[in-house]
């Protein structure tokens, strides 16, 4: 190693542990801290009075039982799914530029998935009894009902938060270490000391690393594939006119990783400039997730297409009348809400000069997000306000707590990313340097 490439790793790793030791930040973290915080006590107060009166105090009624509650469920869910992508997929790619990226969009996934996890747990009628979901010995000899949507959502989403967790906490051992041995406060010393499981970077320590960090990757990629087509087969597989549809698996594992993508390029844009990382997070990097998000872009209006077009095909007149609602009927504003803010700002991506600005980059994701949002809210409810029988025909608006739970969802999400960012490394060093080593670029890292 010359003195050249052992002084670019000290810096490296100066400057990405000196966030958790020595925050660069601190006024900006405490006020985005304490509206979190204000979110996140919406949350309590509108979680309680759920629990108080029951789920009579949202806007939910028949035919629209499944209301916001579970549109946020699943586009929580779907935010997720970027972290894996980015983290397991190129990984097991050799994808060299995700090493700036990866450990922020993993705990966004973690934060995301426990947001979408509370959602069918509050929804339920006696939440507290959550855990007869699970299939475990008891004296009534209970099963759990598997033809049940709750029982499919209880394990998918449990299998993807623990492979999720593990795989975000095997990555960040030997971050942990080099925080632990640049800290001069004992507490740090002894609490990452603690959390990096006794790390000296031997190379045993490197080899069984190395195995189970590819080895959860290579388990945790299908999961991005499985449990959004398992949720998007919860709506497929039921006869309410606009889900009777093939298209739905892929068009929800894309739209996922389009809402994710967004998500992802939104944080690092504002870490980037808050905690002064541009020499890390380089233009190249904002360049690769404006592509990804253009990509995965299309690839979701392909599937608003060939909704369209299949329902036209087949003229199936309850189906036909669906879509004529989602254009023009009362939810139209959700409809095309979608279909605004996912693709007409996403075009400016064509061109490489707007995707490495990160103010536009930033607001494209914002607008992304937004409407991802809109989609999940208008195939819920313009699907099951009008169905089959016009004696259950009902229209569904959210109530206050509805809108109050939904706020302190974002503050459960929020907190602990902002404690994440304060305490811990959020980029990875070892890996940027292992990548500079490889290819003598940082932008390529």
């Amino acid at each position: 190693m010359t003195d050249t490439t052992a002084g670019q790793d000290a810096a490296i790793t100066r400057e990405i542990t000196r966030i958790p030791l020595r925050y660069p930040a601190p006024k900006a973290w405490w006020i985005c801290f304490s509206v979190s915080l204000l979110l996140l006590s919406s949350f309590i107060v509108s979680a309680s009075v759920l629990l108080i009166y029951g789920v009579g105090v949202w806007g939910n009624n028949i035919p629209v039982n499944w209301g916001l509650a579970i549109a946020n469920y699943i586009w929580f869910l779907g935010i997720g799914h970027a972290g894996t992508l980015i983290s397991a997929l190129l990984l097991l790619l050799n994808a060299h530029w995700r090493n700036s990226l990866n450990r922020f969009a993993e705990a966004m996934t973690l934060f995301a998935v426990v947001c979408a996890g509370l959602y069918p747990i509050l929804h339920l009628g006696r939440p507290w009894f959550f855990y007869w979901i699970a299939p475990y010995p008891n004296t009534m000899t209970i099963s759990p009902q598997f033809k049940s949507p709750l029982s499919w959502d209880f394990f998918a989403v449990l299998t993807y938060l623990a492979v999720s967790v593990l795989f975000w906490y095997i990555g960040i051992v030997p971050d942990l270490a080099s925080v632990r041995d640049r800290a001069r406060k004992r507490w740090q010393q002894v609490l990452y000391g603690l959390a990096a499981l006794g790390w000296r970077g031997s190379a045993r320590h490197w080899a069984r690393w190395n195995q189970a960090y590819r080895l959860t990757a290579a388990i945790a990629v299908p999961l991005v594939v499985s449990v959004h087509s398992e949720i998007s087969l919860l709506f497929a597989a039921g006869p309410i006119p606009g889900w009777n549809s093939t298209v739905f698996p892929p068009y929800f594992v894309l739209g996922a990783a389009f809402s994710g993508f967004a998500v992802v390029a939104m944080i690092a844009v504002a870490l980037r400039h808050a905690l002064g990382l541009s020499d890390l997070v380089t233009e190249r990097h904002l360049d690769l997730l404006g592509r990804f998000l253009l990509a995965t872009g299309l690839m979701t209006a392909y599937g608003y297409w060939a909704e369209v077009f299949d329902t036209l095909y087949g003229g199936e007149m309850q189906d036909v009348g669906t879509l004529m609602d989602r254009l023009t009927g009362l939810y139209a504003y959700s409809y095309w809400g979608a279909v605004i803010l996912n693709f007409v700002p996403l075009q400016l991506l064509w061109f490489g000069s707007v995707r490495k600005q990160p103010v536009i980059l930033l607001l494209i994701g914002l607008s992304v997000t937004v409407g991802m949002w809109f989609e999940r809210y208008m195939l819920l409810t313009t699907s099951l306000y009008r169905d089959y029988l016009v004696s259950s025909w009902g229209e569904y608006h959210p109530s206050i707590w509805e809108w109050a739970l939904y706020a302190g969802m974002l503050g459960v999400f929020f907190t602990p990313f902002l404690l994440f960012v304060r305490f811990l490394p959020v980029i990875s060093v070892f890996e940027v340097k292992e990548a500079l080593h490889e290819t003598g670029d940082l932008s390529h890292a």
